[in-house]
């Protein structure tokens, strides 16, 4: 059953963008970039910093712009910083920063696109070609936000999925993200649609962004493993995540993955043992819960 697990997985660091855009009380710059650093010096290379959003929508990520100019700075040479953009301007004003890839949202469901971005999705295509045009050099990955599952349409089916991404992949986009983003998904529906999407696109990056919500990341995350998924979306302390369950946990936690790939014999890279001590530091630092099992669990010195 677990004879064809991969040897390495990558981790993508979501936590910058995704897990600190909701706290409400403003986390300082140096902050932010303090807890960054603790990451890189964990092991991490791969991070969504921020999103170049308008600072009225997200108040929280004004600073995007000497977060990433911080960052890429000092540690440009060891890791990949992306950013999460909303149109052509927000990825105009990431690439000024340094930035070099950018993830752009469109939905699945065509309701939450809309409710989303205020979107069709004739007009979210046509804003990834221009922005695909207008900055050729800028790598871009996309997020199929509810690909599993959506508040307003229920769950999706795989070919919904296939008939967006291939439009997407007609202008060139070579990764896609398939987001849980309800926070719903199964470990049979990740499996079927993480190999569905793999025969249908086999030169197509696939990665997977799965949410903690119901107890469910870390055997999602291992569906997709047996389905061939190698990349994977997690946030330190499992902050941000599903705005529809307020209270409840949302992305997994970057630690649970790192620990469960570890006593699986994958590779990532990432001490386990410094994402604990980055734990304490989000605690200090950001004004939000932890939903981490490891930042509660005992460490057995005998299972090392």
């Amino acid at each position: 059953m677990f004879k064809h697990l991969p040897a390495n997985v990558t981790i993508n660091e979501v936590g910058p963008r995704d897990g600190f855009q909701n706290v409400k009380t403003f986390i300082p710059t140096a902050d932010k970039i303090a807890m960054i650093e603790a990451l890189i010096a964990a092991g991490i290379k791969n991070f969504e910093l921020t999103s170049f959003v308008s600072p009225k929508a997200i108040p929280q990520l004004a600073d995007a712009a000497e977060v990433c100019r911080t960052i890429l700075a000092k540690y440009g040479n060891q890791i990949n910083g992306s950013a999460l953009v909303p149109n052509l301007r927000g990825a105009q004003s990431a690439w000024e920063a340094g930035i070099r890839e950018v993830a752009c949202v469109i939905s699945v469901s065509a309701s939450h696109n809309r409710a989303n971005i205020n979107r069709t999705h004739d007009e979210s295509i046509a804003d990834l070609a221009k922005m695909l045009e207008s900055l050729p050099e800028m790598s871009v990955r996309v997020d199929l936000a509810t690909a599993f599952a959506c508040p307003f349409e229920g769950w999706i089916q795989p070919e919904a999925v296939s008939v967006l991404a291939a439009r997407i992949q007609q202008l060139g986009v070579r990764k896609i993200v398939l987001a849980d983003t309800i926070g719903v998904a199964t470990p049979d529906r990740v499996y079927a649609l993480s190999t569905y999407m793999r025969q249908q696109f086999p030169n197509m990056d696939f990665s997977l962004h799965l949410h903690d919500t119901r107890g469910m990341g870390l055997s999602n995350t291992l569906s997709g493993l047996m389905a061939g998924i190698t990349t994977f979306e997690t946030s330190i302390a499992g902050l941000g995540g599903c705005p529809f369950a307020p209270g409840a946990a949302g992305n997994t936690a970057t630690e649970d993955m790192v620990n469960m790939l570890r006593d699986m014999n994958i590779g990532t890279g990432i001490s386990r043992e410094k994402l604990i001590e980055v734990i304490s530091l989000v605690d200090e630092k950001v004004d939000a819960p932890i939903n981490s099992h490891l930042a509660k669990a005992k460490l057995y010195d005998c299972l090392n």
